[in-house]
């Protein structure tokens, strides 16, 4: 069990995190060439409506009391309205349309990268230097060095073009209509925005198959770097772990080989993998970015892109901010895990 005071002190040690990319994303924002009253209003607009718009946004005002104001907000999650993407609509409105969107794509990659990277790690340190071993670590080595613009692109011309198995782009069939809730007991429910969960919900096979056909070939171009560096840490982490004493013990005593690795190797030899595991989130959420580009989805990476062409600020930073939240939020997910397979750690 992991006690409340370590999740409570693991918890306080977000703020800070937090509010140290806060502070960041203002300065640098600031600091970039552009004017948003400009972008709003657009070119042909004269100086008087630039400094009205100025004005109510507030960014007439002293650069402290703005700081204060955008922390203030922040913490209310709160980023204003957006000045290009969704024209009159709310940050808040867009983060929520599409925030689930990316979510879906990184942890569908996560997914892949735990259930095949975990038992390839495995299977290799166990046959340390076969013919197995040895093609699992080229795999591994090449999924690492192979960058998403350069695989998303090649897997399209390869299942897309020439066998034409998977689609190019977009996250179901243009032909299918979801509607926008899902009845539960005669009461109705907004849909969760993750296209595979919603036509589970509602019920739809068809679109269900239509959305895991899409999607596809953007989750496997998204987890093969997952894939192949939890492979790469699982056997470095299972080697050192069965090179222990008390394998060798177990063993001596006569415990058979595999009840040995998996009941007392592979909880100790998860540790640092977990570690793997949480910093890998963060940085599939990142690769979103090409992934959805290369892939046409519309999705957080995408939006950004687009906001930081249109300087759309609000956008950016509500978008920064809340990737900074989700992956500090994983970060204590990875803590909690560390002292439920080592309770050590809580002391």
């Amino acid at each position: 069990m992991v006690s409340t005071r370590f999740l409570l002190k693991r918890a306080l040690l977000l703020v800070p995190v937090l509010f140290g990319v806060a502070t960041l994303v203002f300065a640098i924002l600031h600091l970039a060439p552009g004017d948003p009253a400009r972008v709003i209003v657009g070119q042909r607009a004269s100086q008087a409506q630039v400094e009205e718009v100025r004005r109510q946004l507030g960014l007439d005002q002293p650069l402290w009391r703005q700081y204060l104001q955008f922390l203030w907000d922040a913490a209310r999650f709160d980023f204003g309205q957006s000045y290009s993407i969704k024209k009159g609509g709310t940050v808040r409105s867009v983060l929520i349309d599409r925030l689930p969107v990316t979510i879906e794509l990184a942890l569908y990659g996560q997914v892949a990268g735990i259930f095949i990277g975990i038992p390839l790690g495995i299977v290799s340190a166990v046959r340390q230097d076969s013919l197995t071993d040895h093609l699992t670590r080229i795999g591994a080595l090449t999924g690492i060095s192979v960058p998403i613009f350069w695989s998303g692109p090649l897997l399209i011309l390869l299942f897309a073009t020439y066998l034409d198995v998977f689609p190019t782009s977009g996250r179901i069939d243009s032909t299918l209509f979801l509607p926008d809730h899902w009845t539960l007991f005669g009461t109705e429910l907004p849909l969760t925005g993750m296209v595979t969960v919603d036509t589970l919900l509602l019920g739809n096979v068809e679109a269900f198959l239509s959305a895991v056909h899409h999607l596809f070939l953007p989750a496997l171009v998204i987890g093969i770097y997952s894939t192949a560096l939890i492979s790469r840490m699982m056997r470095s982490s299972m080697l050192e772990v069965v090179r222990q004493d008390y394998i060798r013990t177990a063993r001596a005593k006569g415990q058979g080989a595999k009840i040995t690795l998996m009941k007392h190797g592979f909880r100790n030899a998860l540790i640092p993998v977990v570690t793997v595991i949480g910093i890998q989130f963060g940085t599939l959420l990142g690769g979103a970015v090409l992934t959805e580009t290369v892939f046409g989805i519309n999705g957080m990476g995408l939006t950004i892109v687009t906001a930081i062409g249109d300087s759309d600020y609000p956008v950016v930073q509500g978008t920064v901010l809340t990737f900074a939240l989700l992956f500090t939020l994983v970060n204590l997910l990875v803590d909690v895990t560390y002292s439920y397979l080592d309770p050590r750690i809580q002391q």
